[in-house]
């Protein structure tokens, strides 16, 4: 086996830590200075040029210098960062391998998602605000407001892993799931709606599940008019990338009273500033990117990095391969 040298500002934990040295022995494992978050941009780093595997959040200025890389693994699942000309010609030219950590998110995001739809059915945000507020009986309002999913319509917009573990996750409750992505797949597990279908589509579900990665095409997709085409009383979900929402819209939507209720795991710009309207927007439910966020989070980074570093080392096909 060819020693490899592995480069890493991959936000980890001790436990974590311990197992990525221990697991990488026959290598050798240089540890950066760790960014504040798993999505803080890095400085750059001159320990990246020597590296033939990093794995974490590093500069893309030093990916598109290092001449000795083999392979990179983001440990977020967004990868916008890297998602650039340069780096993605370098990259095939030295035939480089690009793979992020979306396997490791897919579950909690999916779980987030599903409580969400399941709070919203059981109206459990009204019931609390009632219960730090008011401290009213209302209980024939909130019951008569309680609906079940069974019957009711997704449509899932952006169809990765969170989206196929969402699916999964809502078999046993016998709702209609549609799904749409720009770049449809010849085998999907629901019915996918063609672009020219989309608005059709809208206007047909309860619940719009907006799970779109960043990019120039998806920066600011749900707007004034596809607000405007959902059904009235449906509900809006966002838990990919805060870019892909028009805020201004999504307020004006809320505030009119034609979206019953929206649910924001991202938003633009993070933090959101304690005096941005959103917080203050009727039915307007926020988490701070906390989606992906779990106990195991950490460590299950650390293993499936390790899984794929395996594979790579048997000259087998990698998990989340980008590029």
């Amino acid at each position: 086996m060819t020693r490899l040298t592995i480069w890493t500002n991959a936000l980890l934990t001790d436990e974590a830590r311990r197992a990525l040295t221990e697991a990488t022995q026959a290598h050798r494992l240089l540890i950066a200075e760790q960014p504040p978050d798993v999505l803080a941009k890095a400085d750059r780093d001159p320990g990246v040029s020597g590296a033939n595997v990093v794995f974490g959040q590093p500069d893309p200025a030093d990916l598109v210098d290092s001449e000795h890389l083999n392979w990179v693994q983001i440990s977020s699942a967004g990868y916008t960062r890297y998602d650039l000309p340069e780096l993605k010609s370098a990259f095939l030219s030295r035939k480089v391998l690009l793979t992020n950590s979306s396997q490791v998110f897919a579950e909690p995001c999916a779980e987030h998602l599903m409580a969400w739809l399941l709070a919203d059915g059981r109206q459990l945000y009204h019931a609390f605000e009632e219960q730090k507020e008011s401290r009213a009986w209302s209980q024939n309002a909130l019951r008569e407001k309680c609906r079940l999913l069974a019957n009711q319509t997704i449509l899932m917009v952006g169809l990765g892993s969170i989206a196929r573990r969402l699916i999964e996750l809502l078999a046993p409750y016998r709702v209609r799931i549609q799904g749409y992505r720009r770049t449809p797949q010849p085998e999907s597990p629901i019915p996918i709606v063609a672009a020219e279908k989309l608005p059709g589509a809208l206007a047909g579900a309860d619940h719009v599940v907006n799970i779109l990665p960043e990019s120039s095409s998806t920066n600011g997709f749900f707007e004034t008019a596809r607000f405007a085409q959902m059904r009235k009383g449906a509900r809006y979900y966002s838990i990919g990338r805060g870019t892909t929402t028009d805020q201004g819209a999504l307020i004006g939507a809320l505030r009119s009273g034609h979206l019953e209720a929206a649910y924001l795991d991202v938003t633009d710009p993070e933090p959101l500033p304690p005096d941005h309207p959103l917080w203050s927007t009727p039915n307007c439910y926020i988490t701070p990117h906390t989606g992906g966020g779990h106990t195991t989070e950490s460590i299950r980074t650390v293993e499936h990095f390790l899984n794929n570093l395996r594979r790579f080392e048997q000259g087998t096909p990698l998990i989340d391969r980008v590029w």
